[in-house]
């Protein structure tokens, strides 16, 4: 193997894998440390500049950082149900205790003095063009927001339930964006022309994907008054034109949305609410938690069951029959549902929602305007640009590539704002900036670190509930009331602190093997070279994660290498602490995006800094 080269940036961004896995890239461990140390309203900021919703997203976001966390790899030998940081709900605790003024001041402090005389529209008011308005907006672009319902938000505030996600943590972090000078119009946009004529510089359409899928199968017609489109109901509920519904409810489908659909009827009067799915269990995609939240709540998740019938009896739907499957396989991995020869089974009903999928509508742009569509519907766009067919018009969102999640869209508009800005700079919107990085040695002495290196032990916290007696009772009543100052504490110290690096320099290591004995991981060897595949197998503990890479120094004088593995490093510093010429160093290592402004403009206007 070559040896690692640390000046790549990239290397130790992938070691901070909650970071790399975070459409956003969050720097995670950097605000959970500002949490642990009390300083709210710096951690909010943090996650304000990357993430954009930080109280939107603690409670919300789908949490692709967690699966990602090294914490719950290094409990496997120690914790029977090893769990990753609780690293969403930390993020809520920077937007619950942050002190309000303080943040608004330094937002505002963001808003434009001036205008560039250039005008973007956002056409839709969702996360992702609002992401595009704040990065735009204090750079002096005059940006428009339109949107068909009465305040912005999307489907945030729309289809979202309160329960999950109070008004007023929505309105605050809208209200940021919109503060900063950014326009918001209740607007129908019923025409792309229409758009195109108003004289806008660019055009971002944020229009999310709308329209709900439905089911056509016997009986759909007939018993249509009492068969809802999930996304649609619960924006009725959230408008509250929906108060009620039926006391036997089914749930068609596996996502969130059916997650929010079934945990909603509970809430307005459905007692007997049960969620049916053609698929099993843990090929759902509902996110697990969401998943648990519902059984919490005492609403069955039945599993593979195909529809096959709603039953309307005198003019009136009164159930529904399903069809028993079950998953076969192929050679090469991909899933059937084939019939069991059960017997079908009927389940009574006085409502059914369905929720099994959503889809990008367009029909306000015209086919011949110059924005160009695939097959499936979606319009064709360089997927890095965010660019259409049309050079000054953007998509974001789930209106680009169908329906993902918030975080998703949030890192749609930061990419989609660099494009715009540097297009109406004149300048090749296809030459993305690097990342600007720092890497900071921790040292303050000897045996002393500028961070807290303890490791502690603790399993993950729970995060406590409102009593369930109340909360089934009103639906706008918040479940999860989120950690307090001392377990937000306890979560914070559960962070291995990936983010401060070991770093190694071989000119200085005698190899006394010093940070061998005293690794409790045993993640350091010194072993002759090879090929990674055989090293990998004579490591003092053989690292079979291939998907973390290994750190591996020049040869040393015993023509060995250090091995590095970086899969279950505590990052604890004993290394650098035991180590007698100093070979090994605890280096802090911050990766900032390139967001719009003068730091995505070409080189040779804007010269970087040197990492």
């Amino acid at each position: 193997m070559q040896p690692t080269d640390i000046r790549n940036p990239d290397y130790f961004h992938k070691v901070v894998d909650c970071q790399w896995a975070c459409p956003a890239h969050t720097p995670v461990p950097e605000y959970i440390r500002l949490i642990a140390a009390g300083r709210y309203s710096d951690a909010f900021m943090v996650n304000w500049k990357s993430n954009v919703f930080p109280g939107i997203l603690g409670r919300t976001c789908d949490r692709p950082c967690e699966p990602a966390c090294r914490r719950g790899r290094v409990e496997e030998a120690q914790q029977a149900k090893p769990e990753p940081v609780a690293i969403c709900r930390l993020k809520r605790v920077a937007a619950d205790y942050k002190d309000d003024d303080d943040v608004r001041k330094r937002i505002a402090a963001g808003r434009k003095t001036k205008s560039n005389g250039r005008k973007i529209v956002c056409i839709g008011a969702g996360p992702a063009s609002l992401t595009v308005a704040r990065d735009l907006a204090p750079l002096g672009y005059d940006v428009t927001v339109f949107d068909q319902d009465p305040r912005a938000g999307g489907m945030i505030w729309s289809q979202i339930p309160r329960f999950r996600l109070p008004l007023e943590v929505i309105d605050e972090e809208v209200n940021y964006i919109l503060d900063l000078g950014v326009s918001f119009k209740q607007r129908k946009i019923t025409s792309m022309k229409e758009v195109m004529k108003e004289g806008y510089d660019a055009i971002f359409v944020g229009s999310g994907a709308p329209r709900g899928r439905d089911l056509d199968i016997p009986g759909r017609k007939e018993g249509a008054k009492n068969i809802h489109i999930g996304i649609d109901w619960l924006s009725s509920v959230s408008f509250g034109h929906t108060s009620k519904i039926g006391k036997r409810v089914i749930v068609l489908g596996g996502g969130n949305t059916a997650m929010d659909c079934c945990r909603t009827s509970k809430r307005i009067g459905g007692e007997d609410v049960k969620v049916i799915v053609r698929s099993g269990f843990d090929e759902m995609k509902a996110s697990p938690w969401e998943k648990e939240d519902a059984q919490h709540e005492g609403i069955p998740i039945l599993n593979f069951m195909v529809p096959k019938e709603f039953v309307v009896r005198g003019g009136r739907l009164s159930g529904m029959i399903f069809e028993k499957v079950k998953a076969v396989y192929d050679d090469k991995g991909r899933r059937s549902l084939v019939k069991t020869g059960e017997p079908d089974q009927a389940f009574e009903c006085d409502d059914v929602l369905v929720a099994v999928g959503q889809e990008n509508a367009f029909p306000w742009i015209e086919k011949d305007c110059g924005v160009e569509f695939d097959k499936y519907g979606l319009p064709k766009l360089d997927k890095e640009t965010f660019q259409s067919t049309l050079p000054n018009v953007f998509f974001g969102g789930d209106s680009a590539f169908g329906p993902k999640n918030i975080i998703w869209a949030v890192a749609h508009g930061h990419d989609a704002a660099v494009s715009i800005d540097k297009l109406l700079n004149k300048e090749d919107i296809k030459e993305r900036p690097a990342p600007g990085v720092t890497l900071v040695s921790q040292k303050m002495g000897i045996h002393e670190w500028s961070y807290d290196n303890e490791v502690a032990g603790d399993a993950r916290y729970k995060v406590p509930w409102a009593d369930i007696k109340a909360t089934l009772k009103n639906v706008k009543m918040e479940v999860e009331l989120g950690f307090d100052v001392a377990t937000a504490w306890k979560e914070a110290q559960r962070c291995l602190n990936c983010d401060v690096q070991t770093v190694f320099t071989d000119k200085l290591c005698i190899e006394c093997d010093a940070c061998v004995d005293i690794c409790p991981m045993d993640c350091i060897s010194f072993v002759p070279n090879g090929e990674e595949n055989d090293l990998r197998t004579r490591l003092n503990a053989p690292a079979l994660n291939l998907t973390q890479d290994l750190y591996l120094s020049g040869e040393l004088k015993t023509k060995r290498v250090m091995a590095k593995d970086e899969d279950v490093c505590l990052h604890c510093g004993l290394c650098a602490e035991r180590c007698p010429t100093g070979a090994w160093d605890m280096q802090k290592f911050l990766l900032e995006m390139t967001d719009a402004g003068p730091g995505c403009r070409s080189k040779k206007t804007y010269p970087l800094k040197a990492a």
